[in-house]
């Protein structure tokens, strides 16, 4: 069966009193009675209940987060592994303990029922359907046409003058495409910090490309000296003969983490040929509100790396001069809008309180001073929704989609979804169409469900709408049904 989650959204104009916001998240995420009895006197919660309540929102009904292999080895693992990860957790790579909400009984018939019930839904479940012939949505119907396969998680795109799209995955590899075909893995890739969550992120061509070659590339770096962790860093290098060239590390986060979480990092160039890029707060909620540090922060720099003496924080004491905007959790969509030039993100919340902001110069978001969602086992963050000197977001999504890459419908190729922001979710495997009215957001339609989990969406230079989707790695894209 089809799971097709029910999503409420928040809106900045209509605000909702913490306590009406927590019955719908109760309603929604099933977070009633989250915490178990430690003293006996309730009954044990049903496992599949438990599943709901704790796991679906970031591991999916069936597991869809991991890839096939994964999931093997997951339905493979020991049962009292299985029980020892929900209680403790794994940090390193996001995962929570759950040993503060849930009896030793209720560990054990989660534990269970992941490895049975689970794995057979798993077992029968297609997990990419296929699309029909002709997809239709309220303003506009379009195909699908595939133009790379054969990836496991792709991560950024970024076409070339003569049309080859470069693809970065995940792992560590740069890929090139010319029409639908795979013709070279690009050599000299800078060396990832492959944990959890990182690894190769984004990439983006310089808006001089032609005159100046220089190529872009988002990655979590390994710490220096041999030293443990590592954090986001962003080089530009030359491409001759498939091969990086000339690289440059013009930045490098700071300080360095062991932590597998949170690496943002997407970028974009502004009409001015100013760099901005988001960096996530690695799993660390002080980080974001502290200006000393880069993560949990929108960044902005001359197109070499340099700092632009107009950044809002460039005369703070011991603040980094990079920061344009900070209070962020895990930006990971990241663009401009074509005509007004305002750039807008989306953001990882905790579960519930996704966000979708616009970004404005030296502006505090909020994280986790103010948020709408609440932690992974049901435990409350803040009471506080709203603070005077934070910012509200545009909208807000509970339960949380998981939003990933963004990008601006092309006015000319697509008239009828002109200048709407298309976003992925990761963890309910569909797109989202938010269409604006100036600055808000005057309807919002889900659309491509059972896509798999979109990882990037990119106007290309025809002006398609490009989405790419992982475990199986496809990026197709959108053809209006008139073509």
């Amino acid at each position: 069966m089809i799971h097709q989650p029910h999503v409420t959204l928040g809106y900045r104009s209509t605000r909702l009193s913490l306590w009406i916001w927590m019955g719908i998240s109760a309603f929604f995420l099933g977070a009633c009675n989250t915490h178990a009895s430690k003293s006996g006197n309730e009954q044990p919660r049903q496992a599949a209940d438990l599943y709901k309540n704790y796991c679906i929102t970031c591991h999916g009904m069936h597991m869809e987060r991991f890839a096939s292999i994964d999931r093997q080895a997951l339905f493979a693992m020991p049962q009292d592994k299985m029980e020892t990860t929900i209680r403790d957790g794994v940090v390193a790579e996001g995962m929570p303990g759950f040993a503060e909400v849930l009896t030793g009984e209720e560990t054990r018939a989660l534990a269970q029922y992941i490895l049975t019930d689970i794995k057979a839904s798993a077992a029968n479940y297609e997990f990419r359907p296929g699309f029909g012939p002709l997809i239709k949505t309220d303003a506009l119907s379009f195909h699908i046409d595939t133009v790379a396969s054969g990836l496991s998680i792709p991560w950024g795109m970024a076409w070339l003058p003569n049309g080859d799209l470069l693809v970065t995955e995940r792992s560590g590899e740069l890929f090139r495409f010319r029409a639908g075909k795979l013709v070279a893995v690009i050599e000299n890739v800078p060396a990832v910090y492959a944990k959890g969550q990182g690894g190769l992120l984004d990439i983006k061509l310089h808006p001089n490309y032609q005159e100046n070659g220089w190529i872009y590339l988002a990655y979590s770096a390994p710490a220096n000296n041999n030293a443990e962790g590592g954090h986001t860093a962003i080089m530009r290098a030359h491409l001759h003969n498939d091969q990086l060239i000339d690289q440059e590390r013009i930045f490098k986060a700071q300080p360095d983490t062991p932590s597998g979480v949170h690496f943002g990092c997407r970028m974009a160039f502004d009409a001015n040929g100013y760099l901005f890029f988001s960096i996530g707060e690695r799993g660390r909620n002080e980080n974001a509100q502290d200006l000393s540090n880069h993560s949990g922060k929108i960044h902005r720099l001359y197109d070499d790396g340099s700092i632009p003496m107009d950044n809002p924080f460039v005369n703070t004491d011991g603040a980094q001069q990079s920061i344009w905007s900070y209070g962020h959790r895990n930006p990971q969509g990241l663009a401009f809008h074509p005509q007004t030039g305002d750039l807008w993100a989306t953001e990882h919340g905790p579960k519930g309180g996704d966000e979708l902001n616009l970004i404005q110069r030296g502006a505090n978001y909020g994280w986790p001073v103010i948020t709408y969602g609440i932690n992974y086992n049901g435990t409350i963050i803040t009471p506080d929704t709203a603070k005077a000197g934070m910012e509200q977001p545009i909208i807000y999504w509970t339960p949380s989609i998981a939003p990933c890459g963004m990008a601006f419908a092309n006015a000319d190729r697509y008239p009828e979804w002109a200048n709407n922001i298309f976003s992925g979710s990761l963890s309910f495997r569909y797109v989202v169409r938010s269409q604006l009215n100036g600055n808000q957001v005057e309807k919002h339609e889900i659309m491509i469900r059972e896509a798999g989990r979109v990882r990037v969406i990119e106007t290309g230079p025809d002006g398609y709408l490009y989405i790419g989707v992982e475990n199986p790695g496809v990026i197709f894209r959108l053809i209006p049904a008139e073509e």
